[in-house]
């Protein structure tokens, strides 16, 4: 049994979980489509949503083989194997037939040498994280590379617009989102926004807010 603070969780963080009881105690409606149990018996791999976690449930999200399979639930803490990080990935060795095969493979290969100064904890997250986590290659040839940053401190306006040029002209899209203590949000739009308000993703729902490390962003 993986034995953790549950409440240190955080988004995008993915959690390998026991798949039997999980389905099993997973009664409440809507029903779990046949998919979600077919995915977990196979790679017992999960992604922890943005919510509140607490000692009782983590939100987690299960995705499938296809774009449209996603499925969100909640999961109990003591059903939790193991935690791997984004940052823990990065550790992960891409093969060389993978890279050739995935231009977001490639991207985060690059992108590595970029950041080599950066002292915020990141990785890959989506597609890329979960392929670098399970071996299950799922990164296609127009995947995007999604990006989490963890700013545990303030990020000023002009160390994102530096982090947001170094990951531009790569051989794949790159989505970067800065996760704060208290919110998520995409460092473009941080870069780019001055003063103004940007979106802010926060456990209640998305709100308008200038400051993300505020406990109270959007206020």
């Amino acid at each position: 049994m993986y034995r953790h603070d549950a409440q240190a969780l955080r988004p995008h963080y993915l959690v390998e979980i026991d798949p039997k009881p999980f389905l099993e105690g997973n009664c409440e409606p809507p029903p779990v489509p046949e998919w979600v149990g077919e995915h977990l018996r196979a790679n017992p791999f999960a992604v922890v949503r943005r919510g509140p976690v607490t000692g009782e449930h983590v939100p987690i999200g299960v995705r499938g083989a296809e774009r449209n399979q996603r499925w969100a639930a909640r999961c109990q803490p003591k059903l939790v194997r193991r935690v791997i990080t984004p940052p823990q990935l990065l550790a992960r060795l891409v093969p060389r037939s993978r890279a050739d095969a995935a231009p977001a493979l490639r991207a985060l290969q690059r992108l590595e040498s970029r950041w080599m100064d950066l002292d915020h904890p990141w990785g890959p997250g989506g597609s890329v994280g979960f392929e670098l986590a399970t071996g299950r290659q799922v990164v296609k040839g127009n995947s995007d590379l999604d990006i989490v940053i963890y700013a545990t401190r303030r990020m000023l306006s002009d160390e994102a617009r530096a982090l947001s040029a170094d990951a531009m002209e790569l051989p794949a899209t790159v989505d970067n989102r800065v996760e704060t203590p208290v919110c998520g949000f995409s460092l473009r739009e941080y870069a780019c926004a001055s003063a103004a308000a940007i979106l802010l993703r926060t456990q209640s729902g998305a709100v308008l807010g200038r400051d993300p490390w505020r406990a109270n962003p959007g206020s």
